[in-house]
C-alpha cells in the first residue's frame, strides 16, 4: 500500500520578516553593548594609569629620602633656559640620559653643573659610577620630546629632553605611538595661597603653593596627534582652570590645594587634553568648568 504523504523538495527557510526581526535585534544589542564596552575600556585604562602613578610616587619618595627633597618643577632652570616640571621629574627618576640620576645635578636643560662648566651627564666612567637609580624601570614610558612633537616642533625646549608619558598611547604625527607627558608640580611649602587671581612669574609663585606656569610652555606645544599646523590648545592653558580643579573642596574657610606639602602629578587622560573631566591625578580630580 502506497503512502499518501507528500514529500516536498523545498527546504525550510527564514522569511524576510524573520530576517529583518533578527537583524533589528542584533542592531539593538550592538547599540547597547558598544557603549558598555567603551566604558569598560576607559575604566581599565584609568586603573592602569593609577597603577603607573603609584609606581611613580614610590619612586619619588625614594628620591626624596635619598636626596633630602622632592625634584624641583620650575619652568626654567638655573641658567634661565626652559626646562619644565615634566622634564625635571624625568631626570630625577631616570637621569637626563635614562642611565640614572647624577647626585650633583643642577637640573639644567643642558646637563651642565651649577657653574655651567662641567657636563655631569657625559657617559664617562666616573659619571656613570656616581649615578643612582634609575628609580623607575626601563619601561617607564620615557620619550624624547622630538619623538612626541616632532623634529623642529619643540621650541623653546631642547629636542633631546626626555619626559615621562602616561599610558594613554595614541599615534602621534611623528609616527610614534606614545602617551602625553605627565605634568609635575612641586609644592612650595613656604607659601600658603591658592589664588587664581595672582599672576605668578616663571620663577616665582608669588605666594601660591603651586605655580601653574611650571608646565605651561609644554602645554602650549598643543596636541601632537593632530595634523601639523593646526592651532589647538589645551583647556589647562587657562590658569583659572588649573587652580579651580586642584583646589581641595573639603577646606571651605580658605583656598587650599590638594597635597600642600608635596607635589601634583597630572595625566591628560583618555582624550589626551589637559584640563578636562577625564584627567587623572594623584588625588581625586574634581572637574569644574
Amino acid at each position: 500500500m502506497k503512502s499518501i504523504v507528500k514529500h516536498s523538495n523545498r527546504k525550510a527557510a527564514f522569511t524576510i520578516i524573520e530576517l529583518l526581526t533578527v537583524m533589528s535585534i542584533i542592531v539593538v544589542l550592538i547599540g547597547v553593548l558598544v557603549p558598555a564596552l567603551s566604558k569598560v575600556r576607559i575604566y581599565a585604562k584609568k586603573v592602569k594609569q593609577l597603577a603607573q602613578f603609584n609606581s611613580m610616587q614610590s619612586a619619588i619618595e625614594l628620591f626624596n629620602n635619598e636626596n633630602d627633597g622632592y625634584p624641583p618643577s620650575g619652568a626654567l632652570d638655573g641658567a634661565g633656559q626652559h626646562y619644565c616640571g615634566a622634564m625635571k621629574l624625568c631626570e630625577a627618576m631616570m637621569g637626563r640620559d635614562l642611565l640614572g640620576f647624577h647626585p650633583d645635578s643642577a637640573f639644567r636643560a643642558d646637563g651642565m653643573d651649577t657653574a655651567g662648566i662641567k657636563d655631569i651627564y657625559l657617559p664617562t666612567r666616573d659619571n656613570l659610577k656616581a649615578r643612582v637609580g634609575p628609580y623607575l624601570q626601563d619601561n617607564a614610558n620615557a620619550y624624547m620630546l622630538a619623538k612626541i612633537y616632532g623634529t623642529g616642533q619643540t621650541a623653546p625646549f631642547q629636542e633631546n629632553n626626555f619626559v615621562l608619558c602616561d599610558v594613554y598611547t595614541r599615534q602621534m604625527r611623528t609616527g610614534e605611538k606614545t602617551g602625553m607627558p605627565i605634568l609635575y608640580y612641586k609644592a612650595e611649602t613656604s607659601n600658603n595661597l591658592h589664588d587664581p587671581n595672582i599672576a605668578p612669574t616663571l620663577q616665582d609663585n608669588m605666594g601660591n603653593i603651586y605655580n601653574y606656569l611650571d608646565n605651561q610652555v609644554l602645554i602650549s606645544l598643543g596636541k601632537p596627534w593632530e595634523e601639523a599646523g593646526k592651532t589647538t590648545t589645551h583647556s589647562l592653558s587657562d590658569s583659572v582652570r588649573f587652580y579651580r580643579n586642584t583646589r581641595n573642596e573639603k577646606i571651605v574657610t580658605v583656598r587650599r590645594p590638594y597635597r600642600t606639602d608635596s607635589y601634583i602629578l597630572l595625566s591628560a587622560g583618555y582624550d589626551g587634553e589637559y584640563g578636562t573631566a577625564d584627567d587623572i591625578c594623584n588625588f581625586e580630580w574634581k572637574y569644574r568648568e
